[in-house]
Formats: structure tokens, sequence, C-alpha cells
């Protein structure tokens, strides 16, 4: 009903003040921890680099004389995203909160507090899980060929490029069964039509993992398999979800004759 909107119909004015006021917080937000993360922008390419060291290689080389200072500010900048996001996704509720009903609202309000949650685990999971593993493979190359010694120098732009495709296309990829399910919940698809397409899934799994990670197989495969299998995850999550549904929906009475 119309009464479940937030107070009153805003003309369009006030949407674009609104609208000022959260891109205002959001762009805040951003530069200051921007400005925090790159004060500390050594201790975070540090804490980066760990994977590297545990695969072997203790050595990163610059050969532009501006790199290892563009590689710091591009450490801050990915590093501040990272800190920024819950405010973004909370300034983008708030904004597309008041014109939403309060059904939709309960809906779609724990989709949104899970998002940061399946992003950090999926940038966790590719720190701690499929970084060193690729990195292993990667490196492993080096050694003698035909008499000729063959050394990994990786630079300092080439790692930290490697590092945040892995870790944003990870966080990204994870997010795949929270947007399924709000399709679902939207009616955009159903549980049957994801259960039917699952070759179709794989596929596109395959090609959204060639776009995300370095261009190499086993990347792509590290990416591809926990992708499907968030897939699969999210199928079986939407069927719970209906069967709970179903269990708590109110069971209408039984017209009794007298």
């Amino acid at each position: 009903m119309i009464s479940d909107l937030d107070e009153s119909k805003a003309p369009l004015l006030e949407h674009l003040v609104e609208l000022r006021r959260r891109l205002l917080w959001s762009v805040s937000t951003l530069v200051v921890a921007f400005g925090l993360c790159l004060i500390v922008a050594k201790p975070i390419f540090a804490f980066l680099v760990q994977p590297l060291l545990r695969a072997g290689q203790g050595k990163l080389i610059y050969t532009d004389i501006f790199e290892a200072f563009f590689a710091q500010v591009k450490v801050a900048f990915f590093a501040a995203l990272m800190i920024s996001f819950p405010m973004l996704a909370t300034q983008i509720w708030r904004f597309v909160a008041p014109g939403m009903y309060a059904k939709e609202k309960r809906a779609f309000l724990p989709f949104l507090l899970m998002t940061p949650l399946f992003f950090i685990g999926g940038a966790a999971f590719a720190y701690f899980v499929t970084m060193p593993f690729a990195l292993h493979y990667l490196l492993s190359y080096q050694g003698n060929i035909g008499g000729v010694q063959q050394e990994a120098l990786p630079g300092v732009g080439n790692y930290l490029t490697f590092v945040t495709r892995f870790l944003f296309g990870f966080g990204v990829a994870f997010l795949l069964p929270i947007l399924l399910m709000i399709l679902e919940r939207a009616g955009l698809v159903t549980r049957d039509q994801l259960s039917k397409s699952r070759r179709y899934a794989a596929v596109i799994v395959l090609a959204v993992s060639a776009v995300l990670t370095p261009p190499d197989a086993v990347s792509m495969l590290l990416l591809a398999v926990p992708l499907y299998a968030l897939y699969e995850f999210a199928i079986i999550a939407i069927r719970i979800t209906h069967w709970r549904a179903a269990r708590n929906a109110p069971t209408n009475p039984q017209n009794i004759e007298v």
C-alpha cells in the first residue's frame, strides 16, 4: 500500500539534492580513507607481498623511477575502496530505500548486509588459498633451460596488478549467490530455470573467470571452480528459503458447517 512508503513523494529537485548529499558522503569517506591508507601504504603493501614471499620469491624490482611511488598510491586507493565499501553501500541503500515498500525493504536489507561479508570472504579465499597456489605454479618455470638460467624478477607494478585483480575478482565473484537470490526474489528468474541452466552457467563462469583473473589457465580454473560451486550453493539456498517460507506460511482455516 501507499502507506508503506516513506512519508510522501518527493519532487525531482529533492531527489537530486538527496543524491548530491549521498554522493558527498561517499566521496568524503573515500577521500578520508585514502588519506589514512596512504600513510600506512607500506605496511599494507608488505601484507600483500606475503604470498609472494611464501612462494619463495624475495625480490621485487622497478625499472621506472616513478613506479614504486605510484604503486604506493594504488595500494592506498585499493585499500580505501575496501574500507569505505560499507559506507558506499549504506549511502546507496539510504537513497533507494525511501522509494521501496516496507515488505521490499525487509526482503532486500539482508542481502545488503551480506554483501560485504561475501566480498571479504572472496578476497580472503583469494589471498590465503588461490594466490599462493598460483604463485607457486607460475614461479616454477624458473630454472635452467637449455643452458640458460631463467629467473623471475617481478616488477612492483606488475605484482600489484596481479594481486588486485585476484582480490577484486574473487571478491566480486563471491557475490554471485546474493545476485542470484535477489534476481529470484524479484521474480526475474526461478529456481527451476537456474537448475536447468547449469551447462550455460558453466560456460558463463569460465568466461567471467577469464576476464577477472590474470591471463593463465591455472588462475582461471582457480576462480571457475569455486564460482560454479557458489552457483550450486545459490540454488540450494533458494530451495531452503522456499522450504522455510512454505513451512512458516499460515494455513487457511477450513470452513466449518453449522
